[in-house]
């Protein structure tokens, strides 16, 4: 598959894109990758690499995510090589997930910016604070 760059040259797989073009593969990619649930699902399965989960376990060591939207971003990280799946032939099927090489060289990036969203995020809020304190329709509610 080729892409095409805004400025009409095509590219070979493998090459780098233009990451603000929106038919870039790059872009596709770290729309699914960039999610919470992608993030707190590579996390879980890092911690117990090189073995694997079952979904139930996954469920329960991600507070908060339904199972459908379990079942979508372990569907995608499955299609994209990240993780692979594996199904006990038994009765109800037990199915279980692993991160492949290629996911566990995505823990670290992932890591990384789970470390800088922990170390600003009192910054981050901050400025969310003052941003809302001066925002017109804060003004006018502290008025009433």
């Amino acid at each position: 598959m080729t892409t095409s760059s805004p400025g009409g040259r095509d590219r070979r797989p493998g090459e780098r894109g233009d990451l603000l073009d929106p038919r870039c593969p790059t872009r596709r990619l770290l729309d699914r990758i960039g999610t919470k649930w992608t993030s707190m699902a590579v996390k879980v399965l890092a911690e117990e690499a090189p073995g694997e989960l079952r979904f139930a376990e996954l469920r329960r060591r991600i507070p908060g995510i339904s199972q459908k939207m379990l079942s979508v971003t372990l569907r995608s990280l499955v299609r994209d090589g990240l993780v692979a799946r594996r199904v006990e032939p038994v009765v109800p099927p037990a199915v279980h997930y692993r991160l492949t090489e290629l996911g566990l060289s995505l823990e670290g990036p992932l890591r990384a910016l789970r470390v800088w969203a922990e170390t600003h995020m009192a910054e981050i809020d901050h400025s969310n604070r003052l941003a809302d304190e001066s925002s017109p329709d804060q003004r006018v509610d502290r008025m009433r």
